[in-house]
């Protein structure tokens, strides 16, 4: 992992867990402002299906351009190989139903 991806992590995850431990229930009482109940963190929820949404599809992006660039080679070289290097550009998409999947779990709870 070079620097500038474990930089970029990094501020990922700060800024993820400032999202994850911001109550903003108690902000808005403190400044005397009215508070609905349950409408708080939805704002938050939609967020978060948002990141993992986008997150994912972007590491699957990622995935399939490298498990693809090499597959083209390998098969320009051995073409009998080509339903191998299918499967594994499928497991390389199935990161982005993953994110998917969560998404779809998170607004399940509102």
């Amino acid at each position: 992992m070079t620097k500038d991806k474990l930089s970029a992590y990094l501020v990922w995850a700060i800024l993820i867990g400032v999202m994850w431990f911001l109550n903003p229930t108690a902000i808005l009482a403190a400044e005397g402002a009215p508070v609905k109940e349950g409408a708080d963190w939805m704002g938050l929820a939609y967020l978060s299906a948002g990141l993992a949404v986008g997150l994912a599809c972007i590491a699957s992006s990622i995935a399939v351009a490298r498990i693809g660039s090499a597959a083209i080679g390998a098969v320009s070289e051995k073409p009998e190989l080509m339903g191998r290097t299918l499967v594994f550009l499928g497991l390389a998409e199935g990161i982005a139903i993953y994110g998917l999947i969560i998404a779809i779990m998170i607004l399940n709870k509102l």
